[in-house]
């Protein structure tokens, strides 16, 4: 099973990541400035992984696809990583649906 693992960052910003269970990050958040935001954030991704149109594809400036996650407001509560194609961007996108809904929330 996945998790939600909760950082602090050096600027005193909060983040979260999701892990699949292989330990590899498939989705990670902006900055948020509490930590109850951040866990807001947490439910948010929890509830809307598993709706298909909550996934938004984009292509980066190099070329290379990713995905954003989007709330029902249209606000982006997380990004992926950057894929090699668009068959492993699936696979990734799959690996959030199946993984966030149940995944524990862990503080590092």
């Amino acid at each position: 099973m996945g998790k939600f693992v909760v950082t602090t960052r050096k600027n005193g910003e909060f983040q979260f990541n999701l892990l699949a269970t292989n330990g590899q990050v498939i989705l990670s958040s902006e900055g948020y400035t509490t930590k109850a935001a951040c866990l807001n954030g947490i439910e948010s991704v929890k509830k809307n992984a598993v709706e298909d149109a909550r996934f938004e594809i984009k292509e980066a400036k190099n070329g290379k696809p990713y995905f954003n996650l989007k709330a029902t407001n249209g606000q982006v509560i997380g990004s992926s990583q950057m894929y090699a194609s668009m068959d492993t961007l699936k696979v990734g996108m799959a690996s959030v649906k199946k993984n966030a809904p149940d995944a524990p929330v862990v503080e590092e």
